[in-house]
């Protein structure tokens, strides 16, 4: 029987599910499933997750100090301390753009292991160069297989020169049980009004100024029978954006509650009316399967890397331009004013995203390291 690690930067509440979802359904077939991690903390993504206790053991190359002030050679050669350590035959690697990642890909190729490659990345996230086209080509003729979120990142490997048959669907998903409407539906309520949900890094591509903007529009239109807006995260934005909103006269309407654990939030998606993502550059949105996990209709910038999966137009949320003001104001008006079933685009949105589920996460990976170990 065959052994497998999969390496994150660290483990937060979404690679724990997919794990667990591995293990679930996969554990009798292999000799031993660990997750690594680069570094317990980021600086980046501040999540707390407890990873004690859980049916595999996940290792951290860096335990004590935050991912971003560990230097590069000393991660590298953690890096292969533990991959020799642990000498797992099949390796799944989070992405290939941090130099740990390329390090236990280079590890991978010496010891004539199996490698995974699983992305959210699509074409349109960055501006493109040819050269670094050509280095990504050439990177990615040495994996195996790869697990990503959907049609878009599947197209983009595709670009690259990966096999369309060597590429499975599944990575990007989320614990929806956490967040099912039975689960958190008597929890205390936030807020008193009815409100419309926003969940973010405070940072320039999230398009947080632009939400801001569309929604004083929205207030301006609609008046009395307004929503409120709800605006958790926080970053480095913060300063401008609670001046844009006292700009607008709106600090009675959009709430700021700071930066909040994942279960923290589960009362602002308990009672949210509608979810907003309005991100100009994602390379998936994970927050929007949350927020379809949690029941909510969704409008979500068609820039987003989940778009095309996850949002059926008019049936359980919408798209938007997020550099048309003016389109998203005018959907806050439709699905504010009772021009749509919210209940029945709320349902819709809960049954499409249990198609994104861990178990969805566990066959795209198993079938990804089936095609792996035969070619």
């Amino acid at each position: 029987m065959n052994s497998i690690a999969i390496l994150f930067a660290s483990y937060g509440p979404y690679h724990i599910a997919r794990l667990e979802g591995f293990y679930n359904r996969y554990n009798s077939s292999f000799k031993k499933i660990v997750g690594i991690e680069l570094a317990r903390k980021q600086i980046e993504y501040a999540w707390q997750s407890e990873v004690e206790g859980l049916p595999f053991p996940i290792v951290s190359v860096i335990k004590w100090r935050q991912l971003e002030q560990v230097t590069f050679s000393r991660l590298l050669l953690q890096v292969y301390k533990v991959l020799s350590q642990i000498d797992p035959d099949i390796l799944v690697i989070a992405g290939y753009a941090r130099p740990a990642m390329l390090a236990a890909l280079l590890w991978c190729l010496y010891q004539r292991k199996a490698v995974i490659l699983v992305s959210e990345t699509k074409q349109d996230d960055a501006p493109r160069s040819l050269w670094n086209e050509t280095i990504k080509r050439w990177i990615l003729k040495h994996y195996n297989a790869a697990l990503v979120g959907g049609q878009p990142q599947k197209r983009y490997l595709i670009e690259l020169g990966m096999p369309a048959e060597a590429i499975f669907l599944g990575y990007n998903v989320v614990g929806n049980k956490f967040y099912h409407p039975n689960q958190i539906k008597t929890l205390p309520t936030p807020i008193s009004k009815p409100y419309f949900l926003a969940i973010n890094r405070f940072v320039p591509k999230k398009n947080l100024l632009f939400l801001i903007s569309s929604y004083a529009a929205y207030r301006q239109a609609v008046g009395t029978q307004a929503w409120d807006l709800v605006l958790c995260g926080d970053g480095q934005l913060r300063p401008q954006i609670e001046q844009y909103i006292a700009e607008f006269g709106l600090q009675d309407t959009v709430h700021l509650p700071g930066f909040l654990q994942q279960d923290e939030l589960l009362p602002y998606f308990a009672h949210a009316n509608c979810f907003i993502h309005a991100s100009i550059q994602e390379q998936w949105g994970l927050v929007v399967n949350e927020a379809m996990a949690a029941g909510l209709p969704v409008l979500v910038s068609n820039r987003c890397g989940c778009f095309e999966d996850l949002v059926i137009e008019g049936v359980n949320g919408f798209g938007f331009d997020p550099e048309n003001s003016q389109q998203l104001t005018d959907l806050m008006i439709k699905v504010s004013l009772g021009n749509v079933a919210l209940e029945t685009m709320g349902q819709a949105a809960l049954e499409h995203i249990k198609n994104f589920s861990p178990d969805y996460f566990a066959q795209g990976l198993m079938q990804a390291i089936e095609y792996a170990l035969a070619h």
